[in-house]
C-alpha cells in the first residue's frame, strides 16, 4: 500500500472510530441495522486467514536459502529472534494478568464461546499434541492456528533443500503471497467503513458500559506501551551490553533516526534503508552483518508486535468475561510468537495476525473492534520497538566468530 493511501485509510479509520463512538451513543438503532458491515469486514479478514499463515511462513522460511548451508550464524540470528520475542509476549502477558486492564466490563461479558469451553479441559500435554496435525486439510478447515504454523515453518525448510525441484513449488507459494497481500491491501481499504459500523454497533449495545469501556481501553493502552518500555528499556539494553559488548545510549543515539522514522511510518520494512546505514555508517557494525541480520530481522523479528498481540488476546478475554487457564495461556504465548514471524510485510500486520491468536485460543473476533480505536498510537510503537530490537540483535551477532 503507497505511503499516502495509508494515510488516507490510517485518517478514515480514526475518523470511523470517531463517529462510531458518537454515533453509536446517539443513534444505537441506526448503527445495530447497519452492524452487518463490521461482520463481513471481520469475515474478509477471517477469509485470507489460513491462506496467509501457510504463504507467509513457507516464503519467510525459503528467503532464507538451504537451510543446510546457512549454519552457526542464521542459527544464532534466529534463536536471537525467537528468544527477544519469547522474552516480549512474557513480560506482556505479566503485565496483563497484574494490571487486569479489561476486567469490570460486565455487559461484554454476556457469553462463552463454546470452542473456548471445550479447551479449558486441556493440559500442557494436549497443547503439545496439538502442534503436529494428523490432517493438515483439516486442520485448515477448522482454523486451527499453530500445526499450520509448524507445517508451514518444517515446509518450507524442506523446500530449501532439494535445489531445482523445489524452485517451481517456492515460486508458487511467492505468488501465492503477493497475491494475499494484495488482497488484504484491498481489504484494508474498507477498514474505515468496517470501524465506523463495528465500533458504532458495539458502543450501541453497550451504551450502558460506554464509561467503563473507555477507562477498560486507556488502561489496556498504558499496559501495552508499559511492556513496550520494559522490553525497549531494560531487556533489550542488557543484551545489546552484555552480548553485544556495546554501551547503551550512544548506540542509542545513533538509532535517533531511523527509530523515529518507524514510529513515523509504522513501517519496519520502509525504515530498514535508514536502520542499515545508521548500523553500519554510526554504530559501525560489520556491513556483513547488517545486510543479513536487518533485512531479516524487518521480516520475522517482531516483538513488539507479539508482545501486543499477547496483552489484547488477554484484553478481549478479561472484557468479554473470559477465564483463560495456564495452558490457553501457554498457547497465546506460542502463537504470538510463531505468528509475529508470519507477520512479514503484511500492511496493518498487528490486525491481521491478531485474527491468529484470538482463533488459537477461541476468542471472539469482535473484540479486535475494541482495540482499533487505539491500534494506530500503539502500532507505531511496537514498531519503533521491531527496530530497536532489529538493530541490537546486529550488534550481538557481529560478536560471533564468523565475523571477527
Amino acid at each position: 500500500m503507497k505511503k499516502n493511501l495509508g494515510n488516507y485509510v490510517l485518517a478514515g479509520m480514526l475518523i470511523g472510530t470517531v463517529l462510531g463512538i458518537v454515533g453509536g451513543l446517539w443513534m444505537g438503532d441506526f448503527f445495530l441495522q447497519i452492524k452487518f458491515i463490521g461482520t463481513m469486514f471481520l469475515n474478509s479478514l477471517k477469509m485470507v486467514v489460513i491462506p496467509l499463515i501457510v504463504a507467509s511462513m513457507i516464503v519467510g522460511v525459503t528467503s532464507l536459502g538451504d537451510v543446510r548451508r546457512l549454519g552457526p550464524t542464521a542459527g544464532k540470528t534466529l534463536l536471537y529472534y525467537l528468544v527477544t520475542t519469547g522474552f516480549s509476549v512474557l513480560i506482556g502477558i505479566i503485565l496483563v494478568n497484574i494490571l487486569k486492564p479489561g476486567e469490570g466490563v460486565e455487559s461484554l461479558g454476556g457469553f462463552v464461546p463454546e470452542i473456548v469451553e471445550q479447551s479449558r479441559q486441556k493440559s500442557l500435554i494436549d497443547v503439545l499434541i496439538g502442534l503436529i496435525p494428523s490432517n493438515i486439510i483439516d486442520s485448515m478447515a477448522q482454523g486451527k492456528v499453530l500445526p499450520l504454523i509448524v507445517f508451514s515453518l518444517l515446509f518450507g525448510g524442506v523446500l530449501t533443500t532439494i535445489g531445482e525441484k523445489g524452485k517451481p513449488v517456492i515460486a508458487f507459494f511467492e505468488g501465492l503471497n503477493l497475491a494475499i497481500m494484495k488482497l488484504v491491501n484491498l481489504i484494508i481499504l474498507f477498514a474505515p467503513l468496517g470501524v465506523f459500523a463495528l465500533i458504532g454497533s458495539i458502543v450501541a449495545e453497550n451504551r450502558e458500559s460506554v464509561d467503563q469501556l473507555v477507562s477498560s481501553l486507556g488502561l489496556y493502552a498504558l499496559t501495552v506501551m508499559l511492556g513496550l518500555l520494559v522490553h525497549a528499556s531494560v531487556v533489550l539494553p542488557l543484551i545489546l551490553k552484555y552480548f553485544g559488548q556495546r554501551a547503551v545510549l550512544p548506540y542509542l543515539r545513533n538509532m535517533g533516526q531511523p527509530l523515529a522514522t518507524a514510529f513515523t511510518t509504522a513501517s519496519s520494512s520502509a525504515t530498514l534503508p535508514i536502520t542499515m546505514e545508521a548500523v553500519e555508517e554510526k554504530n559501525h557494525v560489520d556491513g556483513r552483518v547488517s545486510s543479513f541480520v536487518l533485512p531479516l530481522g524487518a521480516t520475522i523479528n517482531m516483538d513488539g508486535t507479539a508482545l501486543y498481540e499477547a496483552v489484547a488476546a488477554l484484553f478481549i478475554a478479561q472484557i468479554y468475561g473470559i477465564d483463560l487457564g495456564i495452558g490457553q495461556q501457554i498457547v497465546i504465548f506460542l502463537t504470538a510468537t510463531l505468528a509475529s514471524i508470519g507477520a512479514a510485510g503484511i500492511p496493518h500486520a498487528g490486525t491481521v495476525t491478531m485474527v491468529f491468536v484470538l482463533q488459537a485460543v477461541g476468542l471472539p473476533l469482535e473484540g479486535i473492534g475494541l482495540i482499533w480505536a487505539v491500534d494506530w498510537f500503539l502500532d507505531r510503537c511496537r514498531t519503533t520497538v521491531n527496530v530497536w530490537g532489529d538493530s541490537i540483535g546486529a550488534a550481538v551477532i557481529a560478536r560471533t566468530k564468523q565475523f571477527r
